[in-house]
C-alpha cells in the first residue's frame, strides 16, 4: 500500500549534492543539497539548501517555498530585491529570471510543479 502521508523531513530521502552550472555563477562556490521527498508526475517536493554564492536564475516551472533557516536575496532581472529569511514563504512563477544571492547558508522546503 502507498503511503499516503509524508512528513518532509531531511530523514525521508536520500541527498543530492551539486553546484549550479560554472556560467551561472556569479559569485562565490555554492554547494546545493536537495532531499526529494516527492518525484513524480511534473510534481516535486522537498528540502533544499545551498551555501553563500550568487548565480543566475530562471524559472519555467512554478516553485513554492518556506524559508527554514539563513538569509538570502533574490532579484528579478530589472526589479526588485526581496529579502528572504526564516519563516518567509513565497512562490516565483514560470518566466521569473534573475539572481539569488545567499548571504547565510539558506535551507527552504519547496514545492514545484511543472
Amino acid at each position: 500500500m502507498t503511503n499516503l502521508f509524508e512528513r518532509i523531513v531531511r530523514s525521508a530521502a536520500k541527498p543530492d549534492t551539486g553546484r549550479p552550472a560554472k556560467e551561472k555563477v556569479i559569485e562565490g562556490d555554492p554547494v546545493h543539497t536537495t532531499w526529494n521527498i516527492e518525484e513524480r508526475d511534473g510534481l516535486y517536493c522537498g528540502i533544499w539548501q545551498s551555501t553563500p554564492g550568487t548565480w543566475k536564475i530562471s524559472y519555467d516551472e512554478w516553485e513554492y517555498c518556506t524559508i527554514l533557516e539563513g538569509y538570502s536575496i533574490v532579484t528579478q532581472e530589472g526589479g526588485q530585491s526581496h529579502h528572504i529569511k526564516a519563516g518567509d514563504s513565497f512562490v516565483l512563477r514560470p518566466g521569473f529570471v534573475g539572481t539569488w544571492q545567499v548571504i547565510e547558508t539558506t535551507t527552504k522546503d519547496y514545492v514545484i510543479r511543472l
